[in-house]
């Protein structure tokens, strides 16, 4: 009896593991875990909307932030799969420390961005920085990285690091706008991009190219944190366009990060094939 029962679990696992939704998964590069945490991801996203209209602002800053930290759980169950613990640890504590460096730096002077106030919206804080934005800032830089290595097939150089920080800035082209509109924080003096002052973007574009120098990451899975990526662009267009009325703010972001995503893709795409190819010439 012992001996029937492992033959029949050996064999419901051999299933398991041929099965469509799991061949599925080893294409793409997603691990079990990271794709639960991305489905759950791509939930409290579709969520965030309907809780707000039922349940009203009360829901926004907790869901909100539900919506980075498992998408930062998702980045971080990828990467967890590449590298080894002590990079990984490494590159997320530079990350984080920076991020909220260059914050609180930006905020308190005017300087990096452009004079900017954060509201008691997003708790807890640290002098005044809201602790979710430098961990959104972990959220997003590994799919940019996965952008640049993608266009650029390394993950050093100049190339790499301005198509990097290009990537990571695009998306704020939703951000900014989103989080003005949601009360998160206000630009006092205005600014040419809906309100948000142009200079604030060479600020990200600067502090992506530091944290990134800083990090020198190593390879990364592009596969799926170009998903990661993907349904970001995704869903700030949608979310924005209809859902909070930004319809001008989506489109801009709907086409400067949609370059990058398709780009990234075909270059990726046609990089395998070339390499599928050596290796054919090799055997």
């Amino acid at each position: 009896m012992p001996a029937r029962t492992t033959v029949s679990a050996l064999a419901n696992d051999r299933a398991e593991l041929t099965s469509p939704g799991w061949q599925m998964l080893r294409h793409w590069e997603v691990s079990p875990l990271t794709g639960a945490l991305l489905l759950a991801w791509f939930m409290s996203m579709v969520l965030l909307p309907i809780l707000l209209w039922t349940v009203g602002p009360a829901a926004l800053p907790w869901m909100a932030s539900m919506t980075v930290i498992l998408q930062l759980l998702c980045v971080l169950a990828v990467l967890a799969n590449a590298w080894p613990f002590a990079e990984l640890a490494r590159a997320a504590a530079i990350v984080f420390v920076g991020a909220w460096l260059i914050e609180w730096a930006g905020s308190k002077t005017g300087f990096i961005f452009g004079a900017y106030d954060y509201t008691n919206l997003f708790l807890p804080q640290l002098a005044g920085v809201p602790l979710i934005v430098p961990l959104a800032w972990l959220m997003m830089l590994p799919p940019a990285w996965a952008v640049g290595q993608a266009l650029t097939r390394r993950t050093d150089g100049a190339a790499f690091l301005i198509a990097s920080a290009v990537a990571f800035t695009a998306w704020d082209l939703f951000l900014d706008p989103q989080m003005v509109a949601w009360g998160a924080w206000v630009w006092p003096n205005g600014g040419g991009y809906f309100g948000i002052p142009w200079h604030n973007f060479a600020g990200w574009i600067a502090g992506a190219l530091l944290l990134t120098a800083l990090i020198r990451p190593r390879t990364v899975p592009v596969r799926p944190l170009l998903i990661v990526y993907s349904l970001t662009w995704a869903l700030q267009s949608i979310g924005l366009g209809l859902f909070w009325q930004l319809p001008e703010p989506a489109l801009c972001g709907f086409l400067v990060m949609g370059v990058l995503t398709i780009s990234a893709w075909l270059k990726f795409h046609r990089t395998a094939l070339v390499d599928g190819d050596a290796a054919l010439e090799r055997t």
